[in-house]
């Protein structure tokens, strides 16, 4: 079979609406040694399957409750025949005609074995989401490369532990060798995090390289606030002993500082009419948050994790 430098790796499900934008900047993009598009569908009724089909991707389906944030990712790179290995999220649109190079130049790099871009929202979102995204460690704008010292993770507090694998493969590119030797953790979430944590740990280097950059943005309701937030200060106490809002003051505090930042911006943004919706949605938010900082902080960490699932 052909090799090509780049595959880019697309786990689908029902994202006909997102594939109409994003295979169309995907067949813009100038890449020397070129690119091919792969694709796991988890039985899309959409119309999804044959448009991925249309635009030369080559997709394999799979049923829907087979689907794995970890398990379908690594189905990707099995699937693919590139050296650099991009995974993006299928409402990811990606910035510029050369959004592959730079997302996948600093693989070129001795010791990088991933990079994530940049995530931007969209001109179109609403001010609440543009806040909440361009508050994200993700929006920087300069570039980043995180490894570790010989002590390791362990030498770290858990908020340290917690920052240095927060790797986001909404927009990501991975050597493939390194990757099909660490493959993702079969994990319900954090798959990205559980990777990165592993990878740190083998003595492989990571990077944030904001030249490349997606625009990205989940539109909140206050159900969906709490069950977000809940999950992600759950995943943060269980792998890294970290509680994110530990406590109602913790919590009330946290509330108060989001309400500020959301006063600030809408304010600048000529949006103060929202400030109904965001004392509903932060509340939503930070309730989560709260709820899942309660409870046992186990013993397993990602790696641990991360381990398990590549055995």
């Amino acid at each position: 079979m052909k090799s090509v430098r780049v595959s880019v790796c697309l786990p689908v499900w029902q994202g006909v609406a997102d594939l109409r934008r994003l295979l169309p900047a995907l067949a813009r993009q100038r890449l020397a040694g070129g690119f091919e598009i792969v694709a796991v569908d988890s039985s899309s009724t959409d119309g999804g399957f044959e448009l991925l089909r249309e635009h030369g991707a080559r997709v394999e389906r799979i049923a829907q409750r087979d689907f794995g944030h970890g398990r379908t990712r690594n189905q990707l790179a099995r699937l693919a025949r590139g050296e650099s290995l991009v995974y993006l999220s299928q409402d990811a649109l990606p910035v510029g005609d050369d959004f592959l190079a730079a997302l996948v130049a600093p693989l070129s790099e001795a010791g990088v074995a991933a990079a994530t871009a940049r995530i931007l929202p969209r001109d179109d979102d609403d001010p609440l989401t543009r806040r909440s995204v361009l508050d994200q460690p993700q929006a920087a704008s300069e570039p980043r490369r995180h490894a570790l010292s010989r002590a390791g993770l362990a030498a770290l507090s858990p908020a340290e532990r917690a920052s240095r694998v927060a790797f986001d493969n909404v927009a990501a590119a991975y050597r493939a060798e390194v990757l099909r030797a660490l493959p993702f953790p079969d994990v319900d979430f954090g798959e990205d995090a559980g990777w990165a944590e592993l990878a740190l740990e083998r003595g492989h280097e990571l990077a944030f390289e904001p030249k490349a950059v997606v625009l990205h943005a989940h539109r909140y309701d206050a159900r969906t606030a709490w069950r977000r937030w809940r999950q992600d200060a759950a995943f943060q106490r269980e792998a890294f002993g970290r509680r994110v809002r530990p406590g109602l003051g913790s919590a009330l505090r946290g509330l108060v500082f989001e309400l500020r930042r959301d006063w600030n911006f809408l304010r600048r943004e000529g949006g103060l009419g929202l400030l109904p919706r965001a004392l509903v949605l932060r509340t939503a938010q930070v309730g989560g948050a709260w709820a899942g900082s309660r409870g046992r902080i186990g013993p397993s960490s990602v790696a641990s994790g991360a381990r398990a699932g590549a055995e």
